[in-house]
């Protein structure tokens, strides 16, 4: 294989298998990273999609059907901003600029490099929880491929999961009704992943995730020509952030884009801002939020792809550790001001972009005028997800259908386990009818 995993706390090596998620030696929790055996950026130029940098991907197989981000300069948001040297890294749905990500959100980099790791024709089933994007990405990448799933998402967030082709009968959706939210989804994702026959997919804990987000920052150094100044992101579990980190890491050691570290600027939405109110109280520990005001705040927000109530902050190697190592700093928006950040964004580039891209652009935004940023600095803001109402105005989309819908009541009982076991003994999921307009899917 041309890399191996390493713990950041003991330094042991492991091959890979496709499935490991942590150390197995006894010590404080961490996060894998992975060790490759290039240690410069090389590109692969007839390889599809983010596959151009697999040199730095933990893969095994190439999918079908893998796409890519657009970096390009601004013109008219940098003349807004007043931010001369303003780059854009644009995660989403927009052909005509060379970003491919059929789902429109970034959330598809993670899939594709993920069940690219995992050996073909696994024997078990993979479990996915989400709040919308990462069930969209995974179901698209998973029918593609024809690789067994099963998805837990809150009823919320169902409007993603609409698709220019039906699904596979091999992608299965469990959707949460009523209360039930996306820390609900994460909770039955867990206990679903230790019945026989299944596995997790891990979140940020799997390295596939982490190293597939961070072929954004090579994709962007490549296009620079440097490593950015500053890096403006979203986040809700912060994979994102660690990803890039992480990526600029090699990077420098690579040599050939600069040896300063980029400083994270990462932002949550108000009033659901757990990292945010970690950080600015300092320290390393997440402060402690009560499960019931928590999904009081997360249904307050306009980005709920930002709402884990549980993010990897303290692990070592996780979002604190990101932020430390880049002399970082968390920022918030509030949904007014998400929204406002979204209509400018459309309005300069031509395109439409995802509420948590809001509020990222809308803390650059404050922290531009408020000189947390340097004039004359070379900016990257990531775009995690954009193109959403273009793709459904210009394509007739199938919405899915759930295959088992729970209560939160319902959820914790060996009957709903059962239920999503005898799923795989179905031969066909229920049909589904295309949206009669296109204009009515946008």
């Amino acid at each position: 294989m041309h890399y191996r995993l390493k713990c950041r706390v003991c330094g042991s090596l492991f091959h890979d298998d496709g499935f490991m998620l942590a150390c197995p030696v006894a010590h404080a929790p961490s996060l894998l990273i992975t060790e490759y055996a290039c240690r410069t950026l090389q590109r692969d130029q007839q390889a599809e999609g983010m596959y151009r940098y697999r040199c730095w991907l933990p893969v095994l197989q190439m999918l079908a059907g893998a796409g890519q981000p657009v970096t390009y300069q601004s013109k008219r948001l940098s003349s807004a901003l007043q931010l001369p040297n303003l780059w854009i890294t644009f995660s989403g749905f927009w052909p005509e600029r060379g970003a491919t990500l059929e789902t429109a959100t970034f959330k598809e980099l993670e899939a594709y490099a993920v069940l690219s790791r995992v050996p073909k024709h696994p024997s078990r089933v993979l479990v996915i929880a989400s709040a919308g994007n990462t069930a969209a990405a995974f179901a698209r990448t998973c029918s593609e491929n024809t690789i067994p799933c099963v998805i837990v998402i809150p009823a919320s967030g169902m409007q993603k999961m609409q698709f220019r082709k039906p699904l596979n009968s091999c992608v299965k959706i469990i959707c949460l009704i009523g209360s039930a939210d996306y820390s609900d989804a994460i909770a039955f994702a867990e206990q679903l992943s230790g019945v026989d026959n299944f596995y997790a997919e891990g979140g940020v804990k799997n390295i596939g995730r982490r190293d597939g987000i961070g072929t954004v920052m090579l994709h962007a150094v490549e296009a620079i020509g440097q490593l950015p100044d500053y890096y403006f992101q979203a986040i809700g579990s912060g994979a994102g952030a660690i990803a890039a980190w992480e990526a600029a890491t090699r990077l420098i050691e690579d040599g050939g884009f600069g040896s300063k570290m980029p400083r994270l600027m990462l932002s949550q939405n108000l009033p659901f801002t757990p990292i945010y109110d970690s950080w600015k109280r300092g320290g390393r520990e997440l402060i402690a939020i009560d499960p019931d005001v928590g999904r009081m705040l997360t249904q307050q927000i306009v980005a709920p792809v930002l709402s884990n109530q549980r993010p990897p902050y303290t692990i070592r190697g996780g979002t604190f550790d990101a932020l430390s190592e880049t002399k970082g700093d968390m920022l918030a928006a509030d949904n007014k001001e998400a929204m406002h950040a979204m209509r400018l964004f459309e309005e300069c580039e031509g395109i439409d972009i995802e509420p948590a891209a809001g509020v990222a652009l809308a803390s650059l935004m404050k922290a531009a005028r408020s000189h947390q940023v340097r004039r004359e600095a070379v900016v990257l803001l990531h775009i995690t997800g954009g193109g959403w109402c273009k793709r459904a105005s210009e394509n007739r989309l199938i919405p899915v259908s759930a295959d088992l819908e729970f209560t939160s009541d319902e959820l914790f009982t060996g009957g709903a386990l059962a239920s999503v076991r005898n799923l795989f003994h179905m031969s066909k999921r229920r049909p589904a009818s295309a949206v009669p307009e296109a204009s009515e899917a946008a």
